[in-house]
């Protein structure tokens, strides 16, 4: 028997309709922002991720060559090919671009839980403003997204400028393995690298500024930073908007990417692999021959979000199964028409079963059964039966509906 691939995911009914219900709140958080949806390839040139982060890159990617011979890759993230489509596409269009997507991504990787081979990201963009209210918008968004969703999450803002400016007399190779230390909070690593070249000092400093939460004690630390009134104004944005956050210095993402603020999202019944959302500031459009637009944006892993819900996820619809006759059936037509309009679910029986034949499956599948049968037909009414509490009556469709949308609202 031919089975999935390793590290793709087969989704049920069920689960489909709640990653949708998921899906649909943050694709609403996103409209009322006014950010509006795009959409690119699932494959593009190889050379659009190995320019932004490098030949490594391909270890962790579905790479091939198609009949032209041309390498191409499967996307392992979504910001590159926005920024490639921004170049090509919209150069000259109004800024700031609010861009958001909800796609899937491929990464050739070893699967576990909440890490697969095929995921999905809810993602925004904003290109061509530069500013610290641009940053704070940003910051906001994802708030109000994630908490939209109902997860139960840690939000941690930055800002790199506090380490570039600590660690701008290195040369950029050892740049990268400070961050690298950094990033795996590998202080024993840090202190043997700069041990060798004798800036013990700088390691200290380095690691003060990781365990820092306070902004001022940031820039004692760090010393003269350009954008302090800009990080200031940001901060200030923050918390007249409500925003629940904690300051985290020690956010070590790419320098060679990112340009300033950063911020990253963790849940809290995750375990080891509980980040579910990572964004900041950077500058891109410039690697594909476009301007050197300044933007900022963030990357929700979705399915993270779903195993962190688990049973949170809200119930399913209210599911309303017809039960008829052959002499009610047209009837049953009608009832359920009145029933959809309403938004309700509706399942018709398809088959010459007898009513206790259906009322039998109903039981398993739904959580109302209308029974229409000669005597329901005549009258114009239909027996309303909940299959969860055994409890019947015989009403007319419309008092019907309103039980049942009751429950629902109950529920």
């Amino acid at each position: 028997m031919l089975q999935k691939p390793r590290g793709t995911r087969d989704f049920l009914p069920d689960e489909m309709e709640s990653r949708r219900i998921i899906e649909w709140r943050m694709r609403e958080i996103a409209r009322r922002w006014g950010y509006r949806e795009v959409c690119t390839p699932e494959f593009e040139d190889l050379e659009l991720f190995t320019m932004r982060s490098g030949e490594g890159i391909i270890e962790e990617m579905y790479v091939f060559l198609d009949k032209g011979g041309r390498k191409l890759a499967l996307r392992p993230e979504i910001t590159a090919a926005v920024i490639r489509m921004y170049v090509n596409e919209a150069k000259v269009a109004p800024k700031p671009l609010r861009w958001c997507y909800f796609a899937d991504c491929f990464r050739y990787e070893r699967p576990q839980k909440g890490r697969y081979r095929q995921f999905w990201q809810f993602g925004v963009e904003l290109i061509g403003s530069d500013t610290a209210h641009a940053d704070a918008e940003i910051i906001m968004l994802a708030a109000d997204m994630l908490n939209a969703t109902g997860v139960v999450y840690d939000l941690k803002v930055g800002h790199l400028s506090f380490m570039k400016n600590l660690i701008k007399d290195l040369e950029l190779p050892l740049q990268r393995r400070v961050m690298a230390h950094l990033d795996k909070k590998d202080f024993e690593g840090l202190k043997n690298t700069l041990e060798s070249i004798n800036m013990m000092d700088l390691g200290n400093s380095l690691i003060s500024l990781v365990e820092c939460r306070d902004l001022g004690e940031a820039f004692e630390i760090a010393g003269a930073i350009p954008e302090k009134e800009r990080i200031h104004q940001t901060i200030t944005a923050l918390d007249s908007a409500g925003v629940s956050y904690s300051l985290n210095f020690g956010i070590a993402r790419g320098l060679d990417y990112y340009t300033g603020m950063v911020f990253e999202g963790f849940a809290q019944n995750l375990g080891a692999e509980n980040q579910i959302l990572g964004g900041g500031a950077y500058r891109l459009a410039h690697l594909f021959g476009g301007d050197d637009a300044a933007s900022c944006g963030f990357a929700i892993g979705f399915d993270r979000v779903m195993v962190s819900l688990g049973e949170l996820q809200n119930k399913k619809d209210t599911i309303v199964a017809i039960v008829c006759t052959n002499e009610g059936r047209l009837h049953a037509l009608n009832v359920a028409k009145i029933f959809r309009k309403a938004g309700l679910r509706v399942e018709m029986d398809l088959t010459d079963r007898g009513l206790g034949a259906q009322l039998s499956h109903a039981s398993k599948t739904a959580d109302f059964a209308l029974v229409i049968g000669q005597r329901e037909t005549e009258s114009g009414n239909v027996t309303l039966k909940n299959l969860n509490s055994g409890e019947q009556g015989t009403l007319d469709p419309h008092s019907a509906l309103r039980e049942v949308a009751s429950y629902g609202a109950r529920g």
